[in-house]
């Protein structure tokens, strides 16, 4: 049976989101993703030129999947207020199966682009989810700042450049430093009191563990 252009695409990205999970991006063949999906090789190039255009597919899927699942936990107001904080920036987090894949991936040097492209995708598109979220709290007495967009981009790139691995080089020391610094300030952009956001971030980092 013929099936559309799309369901047939989405077919092989999911196929090959389960291999790469179980057998590694390269530990993972064209042929496999051919057998698992079962179609001819013809059909596979028909949908993408590589398994690099594959990966390329995926990072792009994810990135869409992660905004909209960052959004809805966002505008839930039956979840707390530093809970949907937490709840976005963990909704960002691509680790484990396909998703350490993905990472490593985007971090070979060869494909510096599509790393600046997903860098890019987050730096737009978060603040304005996280800006979201601040105004209410603003509204509710928990903040106070002019300026939430301003300081929601402020956190995101610097917690995007700084906390990347390719970008800024540190010991686990120096890290930890860092982190203390990021919650100082970050309490001061947002009119808290001094403290009071370490239980947030130390949450979302995985208690000091992440």
């Amino acid at each position: 049976m013929r099936k559309e252009a799309e369901e047939r695409k989405n077919e092989i990205l999911d196929a090959a989101d389960e291999l790469f999970a179980q057998r590694g991006f390269d530990g993972t063949s064209t042929n496999e993703i051919l057998e698992k999906v079962g179609i001819a090789r013809g059909t596979l190039y028909y949908h993408f030129k590589s398994k690099e255009d594959i990966m390329d597919a995926l990072i792009e899927r994810y990135s869409v999947n992660l905004l909209e699942t960052a959004q809805e936990i966002a505008t839930d107001k039956t979840i707390a207020i530093n809970e949907r904080i937490i709840g976005v920036v963990m909704a960002l987090n691509l680790s484990g199966g396909s998703s350490k894949e993905i990472m490593e991936h985007i971090h070979k040097p060869q494909n510096a682009l599509m790393h600046q492209k997903i860098q890019k995708v987050i730096i737009n598109g978060v603040p304005p989810i996280l800006t979201g979220i601040i105004r209410e709290g603003i509204e509710q007495g928990l903040f106070s700042t002019p300026f939430p967009y301003e300081c929601m981009e402020m956190v995101v790139v610097y917690m995007n450049t700084v906390f990347d691995d390719d970008m800024v080089e540190m010991t686990n020391e120096e890290q930890a430093s860092r982190m203390q610094a990021f919650v100082f300030n970050v309490e001061r952009l947002l009119g808290v009191e001094s403290g009071s956001l370490m239980p947030v971030v130390m949450q979302m980092f995985g208690n000091g563990n992440g």
